[in-house]
């Protein structure tokens, strides 16, 4: 088959050709229909942090087609379209049973995406409904992770949210904060790329404030946030977002940061600021998140702006690390 595959730190990904994947016991392999190049993916080819190998092949957020069977497979059969989850882990222990197989001791992320064909669990396959694409199974994990952010801060009907960050987590972000009944969804970056996009996904204001980002979300907002939501993962936002964010309310922090962070603790405690962190999801929000789209939530399939096949993905994957006009981008590995 066909794969896009990892180089190493800092080395431009390379289209190979590799054995097809075979099943083992209680796997499927799927024909990849749709993946989506995610955040994550940009990272593990910059930073040692995310464990990425030579040799990888990427791409987490997938659907395809069941092709093949291993043994013991009960649940799926040929010709089946699924989404998978990309959360390998046991299936037995409590964590898995609870619905968070993030917690496992054995979990890790599944990658295969950015090739032809791919191997996975069947516990990790979600079955497409005929009103749901191959497009829409690739993007319930940034609506999952961002639902998840959603649920951890325990938003409130009515509640004020400022969302730093303009990329597909912090889209998704205003969709669920607005479905949720928040009164204001501000969304809050240093470019106005998604600014159409935003108001899309249920943004009810859209700012660009380099030089007084704080002012500016106040007379968006009327005054502190109850919530924000740090979908950026950049050194300084975390104390900007506790500045932002009013007596006793909450800063919910999804972005992605390996790096340092400094702030004053003072600031935090001195209006009793909750700082808390999200991280993965749960099986019952990636299945919340495709009932969304089942149910004819159109907002989620505005963050794709583009499709692409396989010889396109080395350049576009180096473009996409500098802020572009792009939002979610596809791969189409067979297109």
């Amino acid at each position: 088959m066909r794969a896009v595959v990892h180089q190493g730190l800092h080395k431009k990904l390379a289209l190979e050709t590799l054995p097809d994947p075979t099943p083992g016991e209680g796997q499927v392999i799927l024909s990849v229909g749709r993946c989506g190049i995610c955040g994550s993916d940009l990272h593990m080819t910059e930073d040692a942090a995310f464990g990425a190998d030579n040799g990888d092949v990427l791409g987490h957020e997938f659907a395809g087609e069941v092709i093949a069977l291993g043994k013991g497979v009960e649940r799926f059969k040929k010709g089946d379209l699924v989404s998978v989850v990309p959360i390998a882990s046991c299936g037995r222990c409590p964590s898995c049973l609870a619905g968070e197989p993030a917690w496992c001791t054995k979990m890790h992320l599944q990658g295969g995406g950015y090739g032809e064909f791919a191997a996975t669990h069947e516990n990790q396959c979600v079955a497409l409904p005929k009103s749901a694409s191959l497009a829409d199974g690739a993007i319930i994990e940034p609506l999952a992770v961002a639902l998840h952010g959603v649920m951890k801060a325990e938003q409130k009907p009515g509640d004020k949210v400022l969302i730093l960050g303009a990329g597909p987590i912090g889209l998704g972000v205003a969709f669920w904060a607005r479905r949720f009944g928040a009164s204001k969804v501000v969304v809050q970056d240093i470019n106005d790329f998604q600014k159409e996009r935003a108001f899309a996904m249920g943004a009810t204001d859209f700012i660009v404030d380099l030089e007084e980002p704080v002012a500016a979300a106040e007379r968006a907002l009327g005054g502190k946030a109850d919530i924000v939501y740090e979908c950026v993962g950049v050194p300084g936002l975390i104390p900007q977002a506790v500045e932002q964010t009013r007596i006793k309310g909450t800063v919910l922090i999804l972005g992605l940061c390996t790096r340092p962070e400094t702030f004053v603790p003072f600031v935090a405690l001195s209006k009793e600021i909750r700082l808390q962190t999200s991280a993965f999801f749960k099986r019952q929000e990636y299945e919340s998140a495709l009932d969304a789209l089942d149910a004819g939530a159109a907002e989620p399939r505005a963050l794709v702006t583009d499709t692409i096949n396989l010889d396109a993905v080395p350049d576009v994957f180096e473009s996409l690390k500098k802020r572009t006009h792009q939002c979610k981008v596809l791969i189409a590995p067979k297109g």
